[in-house]
């Protein structure tokens, strides 16, 4: 059986990948996730999951995820038995974990996407010692300019660096596969930020066994 082709992330940004069931298990995901879920599914067979993805750039505005990810399950449910949702928190101060609820749908359990990549557990533990960090992960460091650069300004005042990261010591690459590319750039993102650079490969994390359970 032939990899599905994975869509570029600028596409996945702006329109997301449709539907392709029915009757079967709907994730409904964050965009900038699509890569890594496209991953699992070929790589363990899981035929029976869906995929559709909302705009990656909706975590420019994380109170318009719950609203989005409402939408999408009630356009979506009369056609599947079980939706799934993959988002975590994402910065909507526990409103998409009571979205879910009222919906009835599961979702993936954790505060952001750095936190399951590294596994909740082990991100929490290792907190305190990490609260000077920035993050990326790949779809970050494939994105850093449209999802942290220009976003931030920083491609027209350049001197607000220096005020947003005054309190970072280091960008951690959450690594999700080892792309010799993709750390050269991690590092120039380091570099452009004025932050110490420290890659650590976490694989999937906690996505791997939440998609399994289902």
């Amino acid at each position: 059986m032939s990899t599905p082709p994975i869509p570029r992330d600028d596409i996945l940004a702006e329109a997301g990948l449709p539907a392709s069931g029915h009757g079967r298990v709907l994730l409904i995901a964050c965009g900038a996730l699509a890569r890594e879920i496209l991953a699992l599914k070929a790589g363990n067979g899981w035929d029976h999951l869906d995929l559709t993805c909302l705009p990656a750039n909706l975590h420019l505005w994380p109170d318009r995820i719950p609203a989005a990810v409402e939408d999408a399950v009630l356009r979506h449910r009369d056609q599947y038995d079980n939706i799934f949702v993959v988002y975590a928190d994402c910065g909507t101060g526990g409103l998409l974990q009571a979205k879910c609820a009222d919906l009835g749908v599961d979702m993936v359990p954790g505060p952001h996407c750095y936190s399951f990549f590294e596994g909740n557990e082990a991100f929490a533990a290792q907190s305190e010692d990490e609260f000077t960090a920035f993050y990326l992960t790949d779809f970050l460091v494939r994105q850093f300019d449209a999802f942290v650069w220009r976003p931030m300004g920083l491609d027209r005042h350049p001197e607000l660096r220096d005020m947003y990261f005054a309190h970072y010591d280091r960008l951690i690459y959450q690594a999700q596969t080892d792309d010799p590319t993709l750390d050269a750039k991690a590092r120039d993102c380091a570099a452009r930020l004025g932050l110490r650079y420290e890659r650590r490969f976490t694989g999937y994390g906690d996505l791997a066994p939440a998609l399994a359970a289902l």
